[in-house]
C-alpha cells in the first residue's frame, strides 16, 4: 500500500499530514527478521488514523499483526514494557486484550534506529469506532452501558497488578496532581525534572490559570481522593478502544485496545475518563447535543452492575469529573512542545484542553451533567 496521502485525526475533529511517517515495508522487513509472526511476504493493509504514533496492520485474517511505532523520545522499550506487563497480567486474569507478540528473545517491545516497536494479535471483534477521535460522544446507551460493565470487570482484574507508577509523564494519564493537597505546588516540583513543560509554561501565566480554572473544582474534593485506593487503570476508555460482537444478550465487548495512557490511577478515575470521552461532544460544543447524560448514567450503570459504587463515591466521581484531564492534558503540552515542537498544538493542549474542559463544567451543559451524576447517587 502506497502512503503519499496518508492522514491523520488533527486537533478540531479535522484530517492533518501525520507529525510521524507511516511505517513502511523497509521496517516489517527488519521486524520479520525479530518477530516470527511476521513471517512471509504479508504487506501493510491498513494505516491507523490516530496522531500520536504510528500504526498498521500487517496481513490479514487470523495472521494479521497490528505494529505501532513510537519515537523513542516518547516511549523507550523500558516503559513500553510497564503497559505489557499490565496487559499480560489482565489476559492472564480473563479479561479479552490484543495478545501482545514476543520477539525471538522474548521481547515485547524492541528499539530500532530511534524508534520503539511493539506488535499485537489483531483482535477479535468489529472495529465499529476505527476512525472515531477519542472527543466523539458514544450514542447507543446499550453499548454505553456494555463498556461501563467491562471497565468494572477489568478494575477487578487488575487489584492484583501491584506495579509501580509509570517512568514517564509524557502522553501517560496519571491523577498525581489531581490527588495532591495543593497541585501547584506538586506541579512547580515536576517541572524540575520535566523541561519542556517547564519551558512551555514559562510563557503563560500558569499559577493564575490553574487557580482561576482548576483550583475551585479541586477544593470541593477536599480530601477524599486520596483515600481511593491506587489500582491499575487503562485511563482512555473510549469506544474507539473497543471491538465488539454481537450475541443474543445484545452488544458486547470482545477485546480491549490501547494501554498506552495506562497507569496507576483510581477506578473512580478512570469511569470519570470514560464519561469524558464518551458522553462529551468536545469537538462540537456549539452542536444540537453537546452532552450526551444519558450515555454518562449509562456507563456508571454498566458499571454498578458489576462493582457497587456507594452514594459518596457516585458524589466524588461528580466532583473528580472537571478535573480528571489536568495531569494528561499536561503531558499533551509536554508532547507537542518538546518532542513534535507544535507551538500551535502546544495551545491547544493548553488552552482549550487543560482550561477549556474545566471552565465547560460550569456552564449550564456541563453543570447539568454534573447534577444528574450526583441525583444517581
Amino acid at each position: 500500500m502506497t502512503t503519499p496521502n496518508h492522514r491523520v485525526q488533527g486537533l478540531d475533529n479535522d484530517e492533518v499530514a501525520p507529525d510521524w511517517p507511516a511505517i513502511d515495508a523497509a521496517e516489517i522487513a527488519w521486524l520479520r527478521t525479530r518477530f516470527p509472526a511476521l513471517q512471509g511476504d504479508a504487506e501493510v493493509a491498513w494505516h491507523s488514523p490516530r496522531p500520536l504514533s504510528a500504526a498498521a496492520i500487517v496481513g490479514s485474517g487470523d495472521a494479521a499483526v497490528f505494529v505501532k511505532r513510537h519515537h523513542a523520545s516518547v516511549r523507550s522499550a523500558s516503559t513500553l514494557q510497564e503497559e505489557h506487563r499490565f496487559i499480560d497480567h489482565l489476559a492472564a486474569e480473563g479479561i479479552p486484550v490484543a495478545a501482545l507478540l514476543r520477539d525471538r528473545e522474548g521481547a515485547t517491545a524492541v528499539e530500532h534506529a530511534g524508534w520503539t516497536y511493539e506488535l499485537h494479535r489483531v483482535g477479535h471483534g468489529e472495529d465499529r469506532y476505527r476512525d472515531a477521535p477519542s472527543w466523539t460522544p458514544l450514542t447507543d446507551v446499550a453499548q454505553a452501558r456494555e463498556a461501563g460493565r467491562t471497565l468494572a470487570m477489568l478494575h477487578l482484574a487488575s487489584a492484583g497488578h501491584a506495579a509501580a507508577q509509570r517512568g514517564t509523564h509524557v502522553l501517560v494519564a496519571r491523577d498525581d496532581l489531581i490527588r495532591a493537597a495543593d497541585p501547584v505546588a506538586a506541579l512547580t516540583v515536576q517541572l524540575r525534572e520535566r523541561p519542556a513543560l517547564a519551558s512551555y509554561l514559562a510563557g503563560t501565566a500558569w499559577q493564575a490559570d490553574l487557580q482561576r480554572d482548576l483550583l475551585p473544582w479541586h477544593a470541593r474534593l477536599g480530601g477524599r481522593l486520596q483515600d481511593e485506593p491506587r489500582i491499575w487503570a487503562h485511563n482512555d476508555w473510549h469506544v474507539s478502544n473497543l471491538l465488539w460482537h454481537h450475541d443474543a444478550a445484545g452488544d458486547r465487548v470482545s477485546t480491549v485496545l490501547d494501554f498506552g495512557l495506562a497507569s496507576p490511577t483510581s477506578a473512580l478515575f478512570d469511569l470519570a475518563t470514560a464519561i469524558e470521552r464518551n458522553a462529551i461532544a468536545w469537538l462540537a460544543l456549539d452542536g444540537p447535543m453537546p452532552v450526551r447524560t444519558d450515555i454518562a448514567l449509562a456507563l456508571v450503570a454498566g458499571y454498578r452492575a458489576v462493582l457497587p459504587l456507594s452514594a459518596a463515591r457516585i458524589h466524588l466521581l461528580a466532583d473528580l469529573l472537571p478535573l480528571v484531564h489536568l495531569d494528561f492534558a499536561l503531558s499533551e503540552v509536554e508532547y507537542f512542545h518538546g518532542v513534535t515542537r507544535s507551538t500551535a498544538n502546544a495551545d491547544v493542549a493548553y488552552h482549550t484542553f487543560l482550561l477549556g474542559h474545566a471552565q465547560w463544567f460550569g456552564t449550564p451543559h456541563g453543570t447539568a451533567l454534573l447534577d444528574a451524576l450526583h441525583a444517581a447517587a
